[in-house]
């Protein structure tokens, strides 16, 4: 099953229903209703679920949006945050989009967890690999600083996100609803993936923990050679709930239209995927209706309109 995130053209509606009828008239019969969504637009969006008009794949944390925000900023508000009244409201937040969840009726929630508080080594190694400098002695240098530096703090914020996690699992216990801990684009945020590995193993027993592959945020650290992608997916694949797919423009450009730069080998690796689990397509607002309507040709007759 493949699926539309509201994150490429929310932006673009002040009605809910609009957003869904767009996801319709290109072939689209699911949609994952994204951080960045409106109170105002996911109103209309249940409406359109209620009439039977589009079907839920999932949602992705925080939604609604926080009514304080006046920005798509998933990030916001953090597990991992040093500041106690923040951590308190991602939870508070992440409960109400598990109890929308099952409004929607859907029993997925992607969320992020935080990240290690540094300042961005990631950032300029993606400058330096776009200037040719992959691999070069002062890359090496900085990528083990990265690397040496995140290991030293990531005690504290792993614990942080235990305790959330914690305190979450009596929502999805109520509510029936699965998190799915999304791989992340910059190699500071958590997890990273030893990370993810030690999570779904300590929550190996948990019905309501899974991971959520990103194609797009896991080949932007493998241009890095941060990681190697196939291998970080078929590690995780026994515990995917779901994944976003979209493209790379290198090294670091992505949430691109699947199949328009050919930057993820999405012929070789969604074969790792197993056939139940959810394809959303997580896309730019950047990229026209022309270029999606394209993207969505291709696939169908690259993958089949099973896939």
């Amino acid at each position: 099953m493949i699926s539309l995130s509201t994150c490429w053209n929310s932006r673009h509606h002040t009605d809910g229903r609009a957003i869904v009828r767009e996801a319709c008239e290109l072939g689209f019969d699911w949609i994952e209703v994204s951080h960045g969504t409106n109170v105002s637009l996911v109103q209309g969006v249940l409406e359109a679920f209620n009439a039977g008009e589009i079907k839920i794949s999932s949602l992705h944390n925080f939604c609604p949006a926080p009514v304080e925000v006046m920005m798509d900023a998933p990030d916001v508000y953090e597990f991992t945050s040093p500041i106690q009244w923040q951590r308190e409201r991602a939870i508070s937040l992440t409960r109400k989009t598990i109890e929308m969840a099952g409004c929607f009726g859907t029993d997925r929630v992607v969320i992020h967890l935080g990240c290690v508080p540094m300042k961005s080594i990631t950032d300029r190694l993606e400058a330096m690999t776009l200037a040719g400098a992959l691999y070069s002695g002062d890359y090496c240098d900085l990528k083990l600083k990265l690397v040496t530096q995140r290991e030293k703090e990531n005690k504290i914020p792993l614990d942080r996100i235990r305790a959330a996690l914690t305190a979450l699992l009596p929502d999805c216990e109520k509510h029936g609803v699965r998190l799915g801990i999304e791989t992340r684009s910059h190699y500071e945020q958590i997890p990273n993936q030893s990370e993810m590995l030690m999570l779904m193993d300590e929550y190996r027993d948990c019905p309501w923990i899974g991971a959520w592959h990103d194609f797009g945020h896991v080949q932007r650290q493998a241009n890095l050679a941060l990681l190697d992608h196939e291998l970080y997916l078929s590690q995780i694949a026994p515990r995917l709930i779901g994944c976003h797919v979209h493209d790379v423009q290198w090294p670091a450009r992505d949430h691109r239209a699947p199949l328009s730069t050919g930057g993820v080998d999405l012929k070789r690796l969604l074969t790792l995927v197993p056939a139940h689990v959810p394809l959303i397509w997580e896309i730019s607002p950047s990229q026209k209706h022309e270029k999606v309507a394209a993207a969505k040709v291709m696939w169908e007759q690259t993958f089949g309109s099973n896939l």
